[in-house]
């Protein structure tokens, strides 16, 4: 009963809340409605004169409202006078009301009439649009509004950047600032003003810089330069040289990240595989199909629990490990377990199971591809600078890549399961004198590859859409990570993995795709005519089966 006062207290904190902001709503809509009931007016001088009061109203649907009007989208109903934001539809056209955002549903066109806006009241709406964002508390919101002034800057646009610059704390808004104000401080005639625009234009890499300085180096239809001023054409040639520069060194880092991100794909799929093909030398075609299992098992969880996908992918981890572990031991019981020591037939045996898979998952959930949603938090991208953006969900698979392959270390170091595969793959037969159930090792080492290909399968759901074939396209790879590598070693297949997917990244702008892997694995079969056991192999009596 103690807790019954403070829970009571709570609710009517709670309460209060939410009812002072309603009261504060209330407020700003006796101004911000008078205000926007003027805007029916002719005259766009008296539009000019509201929208600078509208500035003076601390109310986040002011920037929307204005934004609308200079996109043209800014309407009132004839017959009650109501504004709305109006969008064009099959039907006719979808109206929504300017203050909630309630949808009211699809009217005709003549129900509607336009709030017309002229040039010099779209010059005047930008610059209040320009004055109001670049203010906000938020930072992504200010660095996108000055983003946005580069598109038209003029003599306003230009005195709210410098304001701002003054005030600005923001390193990357900073930067941007500067550039804005250089773009316009480009057209001076002043030739130091133009020559220090250069300059920080030159240490920038946003696309708008550039652009301008590359404008400095047109030449007309007789082969003359536009820009007449040599000193000025000599400073943008330099600057643009110092522009190329960075943009080969950054696009070298997005090239390693992006090679490192398919090389954590390839090693979730082909470290399963080092154990089964690695440990226990069957040929497993089947691999991809597991690796299938475990992205459709994703789709699955999604369905299952619609509301919650930010977690989803908690619940699927476990899930499709287990669904593609029992997979896999039910394939090494009913079929494997008969054909140790016969490469040929394992292989052919997998395929066909293989095949079964493919088909069985055709039937269940069609031959068409799912896709899976990304979770919030994995999705976007961290921007470096205006050059390099990386997208988060690659970066959060190659740190996940990187905890399955140590916890698969600590499994196979510190577990009893670990000493036991180790000792059956090294000597079976002495294994087998000692007491250990060589074929329960056996069963629950594929079941383990098997579990980790369906982790696999829930990293790939994240970059590519599901469906019946998914796995078909990383079980040669595999194969490539595990031989190049050395067979049995997971260090050799981490290093492997990593390096196959920078090369390929690498080789793929000037050589495509298709001819990329195709070089790789030109690679590869000369790198294992000189060295037939891979990059690390396997020393002892584990090197000898």
């Amino acid at each position: 009963m103690s807790s019954f006062p403070r829970l009571l207290s709570i609710l009517l904190i709670s309460l209060t809340s939410v009812l002072m902001s309603s009261l504060l709503h209330a407020a700003d809509d006796e101004v911000l409605i008078p205000i926007l009931e003027g805007l029916k007016a002719k005259s766009f001088s008296q539009k000019a004169a509201l929208i600078s009061e509208l500035e003076t109203i601390d109310d986040d649907r002011v920037v929307p409202i204005m934004k609308q009007m200079l996109e043209g989208n800014l309407y009132y109903r004839k017959e009650s006078g109501e504004l709305v934001f109006a969008s064009k539809t099959d039907n006719g056209v979808a109206i929504t009301d300017v203050l909630n955002g309630e949808s009211l549903g699809v009217v005709g066109k003549r129900e509607i009439k336009k709030i017309r806006v002229n040039n010099s009241l779209r010059s005047v709406l930008r610059n209040s649009i320009a004055k109001l964002s670049l203010n906000s508390p938020d930072p992504d919101a200010r660095l996108t509004a000055v983003r946005e002034t580069y598109k038209e800057i003029n003599n306003e646009t230009a005195a709210l950047l410098r304001q701002r610059l003054q005030i600005e704390n923001e390193g990357n808004i900073r930067e941007a600032l500067q550039v804005g104000i250089s773009l316009y401080e480009l057209t001076s005639d002043d030739q130091q003003v133009r020559l220090s625009s250069i300059q920080v234009m030159g240490d920038s890499l946003a696309p708008e810089a550039k652009g301008a300085l590359l404008q400095l180096l047109v030449k007309d239809d007789e082969g003359n330069y536009v820009e007449q001023n040599r000193e000025v054409r000599k400073a943008a040639q330099g600057a643009l040289k110092t522009i190329e520069s960075r943009l080969k060194i950054n696009n070298t880092i997005e090239t390693i990240y992006f090679g490192l991100s398919l090389g954590s794909v390839l090693l979730l799929a082909a470290i399963g595989l080092a154990i089964t093909f690695g440990v226990m030398g069957v040929i497993n075609m089947a691999h991809g199909e597991l690796i299938m299992l475990g992205a459709y098992t994703t789709y699955v969880v999604q369905l299952l629990m619609p509301n919650h996908i930010e977690y989803s992918l908690f619940v699927a981890i476990p899930a499709a490990f287990l669904v593609s572990g029992l997979v896999g031991i039910a394939i090494e019981r009913g079929v494997i377990r008969f054909l140790y020591g016969r490469p040929l037939e394992t292989l052919l045996a997998t395929f066909g199971i293989s095949l079964i898979l493919q088909q069985l998952v055709r039937s269940i959930f069609s031959p068409l591809n799912r896709s899976v949603e990304t979770p919030e938090w994995m999705s976007g991208t961290f921007e470096i600078n205006s050059a390099l953006m990386l997208t988060y969900n690659r970066f959060y698979i190659i740190i996940f890549s990187l905890i399955v392959f140590a916890a698969l270390l600590l499994i196979l170091k510190k577990t009893s399961l670990g000493l036991h595969v180790r000792a059956v793959s090294q000597n079976r037969t002495m294994a087998k004198a000692m007491g250990i159930k060589t074929d329960w090792v056996d069963a629950l080492t594929f079941g383990l590859g098997s579990g980790i290909a369906g982790i696999a399968g829930v990293a790939l759901s994240q970059l590519t859409n599901v469906g019946p074939n998914l796995g078909q396209a990383y079980i040669i790879d595999s194969f490539m990570v595990v031989v190049f590598g050395g067979v049995g070693n997971l260090w050799g297949t981490l290093v492997g993995a990593m390096s196959l997917g920078v090369i390929n990244k690498i080789l793929e702008p000037w050589a495509g795709a298709v001819l990329a892997k195709i070089l790789v694995l030109v690679f590869i079969i000369l790198f294992i005519q000189k060295r037939p056991r891979g990059l690390f192999p396997q020393r002892g009596r584990a090197a000898e089966h």
